[in-house]
């Protein structure tokens, strides 16, 4: 890594050169965030995931500059005319955009109107008129008509002429820059309804007619009006003020006055109207696009990293119950493990004899199988169902849960579901992941494509490689914040532990079943193409409950069991009672354990980790219920007030389920009694709110919400 590269990134990250050397190394060396994060901090100088992910993102940018700039630098010296000034200004690029305004000039180009006046030798005028060096153009231009190259007239080679100096104008990196900048900054989306799709498009009609500054607009605005495009109903463009353009190139390109000057002066707004602008408005949407590709993808993972670590129920065993009219309530009995027991159906809101039979049902497999909460899905009749287990007699202590059941369609059909359930039908998989969503979010979600989980902002409109990097991330941030206890996780699960990947966590799979149970963190090495490397990586985020070494239950890495084996002896005590006693936990001396290999941070963090062995991140689980009186969007009034859970968080606001199958909407400008710049800081997903009903369009089918404090809202 070159010295320039590294003071670039530390100076776009906001961090020292040598964290970013130190981060750089240790990803060359293969380390995943997570590791580098929790087991490196004396390197990083503990650095968090968000920064160290920045440091990663920047380097990969300047690669992907070093390798472009490498090809135009080759591209020019094959082309010969690769001049010491060229090489510099080509070396001197500090962006992608930058560069490939130096190399347009010289890059394979289609048959254009300049071209066309240079075969017809009208280059050597265009060259006098725009070094103002004619005092007077149109007579120099009768020495270039030539009929039989087709130039008849004068004025024919002065507009040949113009349309080359056009072309340079608009080829110059310097003006390129500078009305990119303009663009941005001064410009102004402006979106309309396209010509015969009013009716059709009414979806996007609060766009039929809108424009704002478009360094102002938010992402989900952008991706909306976009997506409107992409579908026909919407035509957008991106405008500056085009005075303020021209002012900038004359003051460009025009030098002194005179009738070259007049000439140069209607080449530029050519090259304005027809080149420049069309061009740069090009890469100012597409510079939009990105910007809010990436304030869309941030939404994603941070509702989704809400989403993941959602409060377990823990080890209990749960009777879930995914609900339905037609055919039934899919009823699945799972043992603490979240082991398939039993599956039934059963049918409510038929006769009397039904749901006599169907409450018979769910009394006997709670008794059976000692279920200890009843977990049902908040899809349709979600709230009917909950209604009738409540009905029943079943002890008092078993919670009923309504569990979100986003994506558990997609669990069903999946090859995972096929494996896991070979025997059963989608029915009964749905039944079963509905359950262990109560037990454990996490293990559960891993199993489905973070996208179909539904808690972004048009994420179908964003970049999909961008955005399944970014979620599988957040996936294996919070699977390795939480840890791992081997012996009984999914294959999925651990694929996502840092080192692994499909492959060793199969392995792994198959080692467990063979041998049984792993009985302590060294018998990981014994999986086949388990490494020293990928093992220095995993062991600390694999838990193993079961070992004689209680280090191996918890986060403690196993290349500093010996500082922990120090410690006990340091306090005359065995490492079990040091986990145990916070009074000898007070005898040990920080200090005293550091070493050039291991500091401050790392002895804290062990400590940390002995006072709380394997401790869970997540919060403690509650339960939420809903107002039984409403049921129905039309049982909605404005005024009324509900308990809610947040289901997502958008930039524009967040969304509310009230228990009526159909989530509200809290508008950024509603979540608050003060102004809220970011909905994030206010709501986050699974949170439970009160709301207050504002609005119910039963047609469109929405509803709008507040969660200010103040008593008059409806209004």
């Amino acid at each position: 890594m070159l010295a320039i590269h590294t003071d670039l990134v530390a100076k776009a990250t906001g961090v020292d050169p040598r964290q970013v050397e130190s981060v750089g190394h240790l990803l060359d060396e293969g380390a995943t965030i997570p590791f580098i994060a929790r087991y490196r901090k004396e390197k990083t100088g503990s650095l968090d995931e968000v920064k160290i992910t920045s440091i990663r993102d920047e380097l990969a940018r300047v690669a992907a500059l070093e390798k472009r700039r490498e090809a135009v630098l080759k591209s020019l010296e094959e082309q010969g005319v690769l001049t010491d000034e060229l090489r510099e200004a080509v070396n001197a690029a500090s962006s992608l955009p930058e560069l490939e305004d130096i190399y347009l000039p010289y890059r394979p180009r289609r048959r254009t109107r300049a071209t066309i006046a240079r075969e017809k030798g009208l280059e050597p005028l265009a060259k006098r008129i725009f070094s103002f060096k004619s005092d007077d153009p149109y007579q120099e231009a009768l020495g270039y008509i030539d009929p039989e190259k087709g130039v008849e007239t004068a004025e024919e080679a002065i507009s040949g002429a113009r349309d080359i100096i056009a072309e340079w104008v608009s080829e110059d990196a310097s003006a390129r820059s500078l009305m990119r900048r303009l663009f941005l900054q001064e410009g102004i989306i402006e979106s309309r309804v396209a010509r015969g799709k009013e009716e059709e498009g009414l979806k996007y009609g609060n766009y039929f007619e809108w424009q704002e500054p478009v360094k102002k607009a938010p992402s989900h605005r952008i991706l909306a009006m976009l997506r409107g495009e992409k579908e026909g109903f919407l035509k957008i463009k991106i405008q500056p003020p085009e005075s303020k353009a021209l002012y900038l190139l004359r003051s460009l390109f025009i030098r002194g006055g005179g009738l070259s000057c007049e000439q140069v002066d209607i080449a530029i707004k050519d090259s304005y109207s027809r080149l420049l602008a069309p061009s740069i408005e090009t890469d100012a949407l597409s510079l939009a696009k990105e910007r809010s590709d990436e304030e869309a993808l941030k939404v994603f993972a941070r509702n989704l990293r809400n989403t993941l670590m959602a409060p377990p129920l823990g080890q209990r065993s749960v009777l879930a119950v995914d609900p339905g009219y037609r055919t039934g309530c899919k009823l699945a009995a799972l043992n603490r493990q979240g082991e398939l027991l039993s599956d039934a159906v059963i049918y409510i809101g038929r006769s009397e004899r039904t749901s006599k039979e169907s409450g018979r049902v769910i009394t006997e497999m709670i008794e059976r199988f000692d279920i200890e909460a009843v977990a049902i899905g908040n899809g349709t009749a979600g709230r009917e169902a909950a209604d009738f287990v409540r009905s029943l007699d079943i002890p008092a202590g078993i919670p009923l849960v309504t569990v979100n059941e986003g994506g558990a369609s997609v669990y069903s059909a999946s090859e995972v579901a096929r494996e896991e359930f070979p025997d059963h039908d989608i029915t009964v998989r749905g039944a079963v992941s509905i359950g262990r969503r109560l037990q454990d979010p996490l293990a559960e979600l891993v199993k489905i494509d973070p996208k179909a989980i539904g808690v972004g902002q048009y994420q179908h409109d964003v970049d999909q490689a961008k955005l399944k990097s970014k979620l599988d991330e957040t996936v294996m941030s919070c699977v390795n914040e939480v840890g791992v206890k081997v012996n009984n996780a999914s294959r999925q699960l651990l694929t996502y532990v840092s080192g692994l990947g499909p492959a060793l966590a199969a392995n792994i799979i198959k080692y467990r079943q063979e041998n049984g149970p792993f009985s302590n963190r060294e018998e990981l090495k014994k999986v086949p193409r388990l490494g020293a490397k990928a093992f220095e990586l995993a062991a600390g985020f694999l838990r193993i409950d079961e070992s004689k070494n209680p280090l191996d239950a918890s986060g403690v890495h196993p290349e500093s069991y010996s500082i922990v084996e120090r410690m006990a002896r340091d306090t005359g005590s065995t490492i079990v009672s040091l986990m145990r006693s916070e009074e000898k936990r007070r005898l040990i001396q920080p200090e005293k354990y550091t070493s050039d290999k291991c500091g401050l941070p790392t002895i804290n963090d062990i400590l940390s980790e002995l006072a709380r062995p394997g401790r869970d991140p997540r919060q403690k689980f509650e339960s939420v219920s809903f107002n039984s009186a409403v049921r129905t969007i039309a049982d909605l009034k404005p005024g009324m007030k509900l308990t809610g859970i947040v289901t997502n968080v958008t930039n524009f606001g967040a969304f509310v389920d009230i228990g009526v199958h159909q989530d509200g909407l809290v508008h950024i400008s509603q979540m608050a009694d003060t102004f809220v710049r970011n909905p994030a800081d206010i709501a986050h997903i699974n949170q439970t709110v009160t709301v207050t009903i504002i609005d119910i369009d039963t047609k469109l089918k929405r509803i709008s919400l507040s969660m200010k404090e103040e008593e008059d809202t409806a209004g």
